[in-house]
């Protein structure tokens, strides 16, 4: 079941006014692309049926990673797959988002600045959980924010525990909402 309004058919209808915005080349191609999804813009191919003879055309999509009608599929792919890795054990969803101040750092030095992001993650659980415990984690870096501006920011799944230096699972303390109970 198609939905009644698509981001595209709101760029379509305004996109005179996109480039009113003060947005980068990047921004404009990524928009552009979700506009002309799967339509006569980038082409297409027919299809018939050898038994019927119903023909009809279907229209290219954009590819871009960014686009909800081509990547809505592969999300949901992807959660699939993670599930079957899951322990049977509360999870908490943590994001660890790099300061605004470092965005032109993170342009120019992408490499530098992303692996300290995972690191600075990791530490961080690492110390919550204690040096001998072991911890585990899920990450996925995103570098742009919903507004398609950039936002380098780290999402984990994180289970609500930890194996103990015996080998043991070891429940996190903390019981509800919160992963870590602070040490105060």
């Amino acid at each position: 079941m198609r939905a009644e309004h698509e981001v595209a058919h709101l760029l379509a209808r305004s996109w005179d006014k996109v480039a009113l915005l003060g947005i980068n080349s990047w921004q404009v191609r990524t928009l552009r692309a979700i506009k002309d999804c799967r339509t006569v813009a980038l082409g297409g191919h027919v299809d018939s049926c050898n038994s019927c003879g119903h023909v009809q055309i279907s229209y290219n999509s954009c590819r871009n990673r960014h686009c909800p009608k081509c990547q809505g599929h592969k999300r949901v792919q992807w959660i699939e797959a993670r599930e079957s890795e899951l322990l049977p054990v509360p999870y908490f969803h943590v994001v660890f988002t790099l300061p605004d101040e470092l965005n032109t750092l993170a342009l120019h030095k992408p490499e530098i600045v992303y692996d300290a992001l995972f690191k600075s993650a990791w530490e961080t659980v690492e110390a919550f959980t204690g040096k001998d415990n072991k911890a585990g984690m899920i990450s996925i870096l995103h570098t742009w924010g919903q507004n398609l501006s950039l936002h380098p920011h780290i999402h984990c799944i994180i289970p609500g525990g930890f194996v103990d230096r015996n080998g043991m699972w070891k429940l996190s303390k903390a019981e509800g909402k919160f992963l870590f109970l602070s040490r105060r």
